[in-house]
């Protein structure tokens, strides 16, 4: 009998981020003196595992690498206290990887990663894959590594989502390997190789299902030719940092759990809208019952936000 193939492996990066609030995020050349300090965990891949995690429904894996030193427990227990199990490659010679944020009063911010041990992930650290049913990417861990996991899991029946952040040119080859992207505006722009309207942008990519997140408009898909909108939950944000993360872990644990598409779409649009009300990246991640409960209390959307959405993209036919 085949196993199941119902958790979620989750291969990237983890660091320790260090966030200072500020009236406004400097400008170049600019120092502006800021407040309160916050040292807590973060990294793209562990920001989106934790999120699959608090999603529910689903096992969560993650492997990762850190450095010898004491950042990397403050990150381990992080994880590990939010439901995720670890495969840890030990990096003696680097760091662990910190991120420095400016977190401006009106929610935006500004970011500078230095890698650290996240830049010694190997493609020998990928685990066996054995009941995992999706390998969840990003681009905070060198490109040959996340190319060559995904061929891995392509390779072994895995289903691979890919959040091509920070944007780049990806290697040739890697969108054939992906079945679900996640992009934001600009990232679609770089991904594509081209500008113009978002559905027609979106539509020119060569993969089974794309995603790009809007902000504070919401999110558009196209699966298999068929475009979905989702627009955005109302909300009063205070802190955008780990959103689109939030939206990621939480739109694969939707899908590795069998929603459709305009369920997952919808699930993690709450979750991510959730995660701007608090500071913070990993300590702004909800659970499923908050997510539960913004569903409920949101069982339409605003009157006319699908129509305004469907006009920014350009979209002329949809699903919701």
């Amino acid at each position: 009998m085949k196993q199941p193939r119902d958790a979620i492996l989750v291969a990237g990066s983890a660091n320790l981020d260090f966030v200072v609030r500020a009236h406004h995020v400097p400008a170049p050349g600019e120092t502006v003196l800021g407040r309160e300090l916050a040292i807590v965990p973060g990294g793209k891949g562990a920001n989106q595992a934790v999120a699959c995690a608090r999603a529910g429904g689903v096992a969560t894996r993650m492997v990762l690498a850190l450095g010898e030193d004491a950042f990397a427990p403050l990150m381990e227990k992080s994880l590990r206290d939010a439901g995720v199990a670890l495969h840890i490659t030990r990096v003696a010679q680097a760091a662990s990887g910190v991120a420095l944020i400016c977190l401006a009063d009106n929610a935006e911010n500004a970011i500078t990663v230095a890698p650290g041990a996240n830049a010694m992930l190997s493609e020998s650290d990928l685990p066996p894959l054995d009941g995992i049913g999706y390998l969840l990417l990003q681009l905070e861990t060198p490109l040959d590594t996340v190319a060559a996991f995904a061929r891995a899991a392509r390779d072994q029946g895995v289903k691979v989502l890919l959040n091509a952040a920070p944007a780049c040119t990806l290697p040739s080859g890697l969108l054939a390997t992906v079945d679900v992207l996640i992009v934001n505006e600009d990232e679609l722009a770089k991904v594509a190789g081209r500008h113009g309207a978002v559905a027609e942008v979106l539509g020119s990519l060569d993969v089974p299902c794309a995603v790009v997140t809007l902000g504070a408009r919401g999110c558009c898909a196209t699966e298999r030719g068929t475009f979905v909108l989702q627009p955005a939950f109302k909300v009063e944000p205070v802190d955008t940092t780990a959103a689109g993360d939030t939206f990621c872990g939480a739109l694969a644990a939707a899908l590795c759990s069998g929603s459709p598409l305009p369920q997952a779409l919808r699930r993690a649009s709450a979750a991510a809208a959730l995660a701007t009300t608090r500071v913070g990246a990993q300590s702004s991640i909800p659970d499923a019952q908050e997510v539960e409960a913004l569903l409920r209390s949101h069982a339409d959307a605003r009157p006319g936000a699908l129509d305004e959405l469907a006009q920014y993209c350009g979209v002329r036919s949809f699903r919701s």
